[in-house]
């Protein structure tokens, strides 16, 4: 036989919600308090509101918290976190920077192309991205161009 335990909050003697754990049963009934005291400040305002207005009111702001408190400067707000999409294209694109990198290294290693595509990754990890550095090539022999062999 299965042994369930559940938090039931009660408000007025209706069963308002049913919780599987008690963190949350205290959390909902922590709500619907500032709910009602809100609903009270309410209904002392100049305004004339509805009731259903104001139970509909008192709860959205009770809701959002956390965010009254930052509109109201008596909380301050808390950073965003980094989108992993954005994180992603920013690593995408210095991968891609890097092969750009390697490819011109490899195709033409003793043009001067090759010294301004090492550049650009040398950009990419000034911008905050992590690339691994390509490894540094031996120096080899100088070649000789076309202009000194016809000399």
């Amino acid at each position: 036989m299965a042994v369930e335990s559940r938090f039931v909050v009660i408000r007025q003697g209706v069963e308002v919600q049913t919780f599987m754990d008690k963190k949350g049963a205290d959390e909902y009934d922590k709500m619907l308090d500032v709910a009602d005291s809100l609903a009270v400040m309410f209904e002392q305002a100049p305004v004339e509101l509805s009731e259903t207005v104001i139970e509909e009111l008192s709860v959205y702001l009770a809701q959002h918290r956390d965010q009254v408190l930052v509109a109201l400067q008596a909380k301050k707000a808390k950073p965003e976190p980094t989108k992993p999409e954005a994180a992603k294209a920013i690593v995408a694109d210095s991968v891609a920077d890097s092969v750009q990198a390697e490819s011109a290294k490899t195709a033409g290693a003793k043009t001067a192309g090759a010294k301004t595509a090492g550049a650009k990754t040398a950009g990419a990890k000034t911008a905050g991205a992590k690339v691994n550095a390509p490894a540094k090539a031996k120096k080899s022999a100088p070649v000789a161009d076309a202009a000194t062999n016809a000399k």
